[in-house]
């Protein structure tokens, strides 16, 4: 036996020497990454069909919504996780649409607060009503037992996520 044979293997090491050893979690994997992108895309297209709005948009109308008071560029940026150059350009079409507006931070001159105007507030709301009713019909084939233990193992999978990744960090 040799001394590398005794030593722990590193997860890219595991997949690359002993893919077998992965296979389950391969296919979860690309079982959750399928599952997502049929959704995300069905819900771009309903969304584009019905309403001629872009998932991106919806997006930032509903941190909007969530913010009484509005938000910088950059909270926008950050909570949606895109650059402040995507959010700019989101915010750009919103304005022209009369859905936002920005006003200057009290506090520095230079960031700017956007929030919903009451067309956007309105817009919005009636948007999160059909897209809800959306999402409950994707989920329909599901029961609400199979909801909540299936809410609970993405809840467990996230926190192994959040470990490995904050692991792989703080080497």
């Amino acid at each position: 036996m040799s001394d590398t044979a005794t030593l722990p293997l590193d997860a890219e090491t595991k997949v690359a020497e002993r893919p077998a050893d992965h296979e389950a979690e391969l296919r979860l994997w690309l079982r959750l990454l399928t599952c997502t992108t049929l959704i995300e895309n069905e819900i771009r297209q309903r969304l584009r069909t019905e309403f001629d709005i872009t998932l991106p948009r919806f997006d930032l109308m509903a941190q909007l919504d969530r913010a009484q008071n509005g938000m910088t560029l950059g909270e926008l940026s950050q909570r949606m996780m895109v650059s402040n150059g995507n959010v700019t350009g989101l915010v750009e079409r919103l304005v022209s649409l009369n859905l936002v507006e920005r006003k200057p931070a009290p506090n520095d001159r230079r960031a700017m607060i956007v929030t919903l105007t009451p067309e956007g507030r309105r817009t919005f709301r009636s948007l999160a009503r059909t897209h809800e009713n959306w999402i409950a019909d994707i989920f329909s084939g599901l029961e609400p037992d199979e909801i909540e233990t299936l809410m609970k193992l993405l809840a467990k999978t996230k926190t192994s996520a959040r470990k490995a990744i904050d692991a792989e960090d703080s080497e």
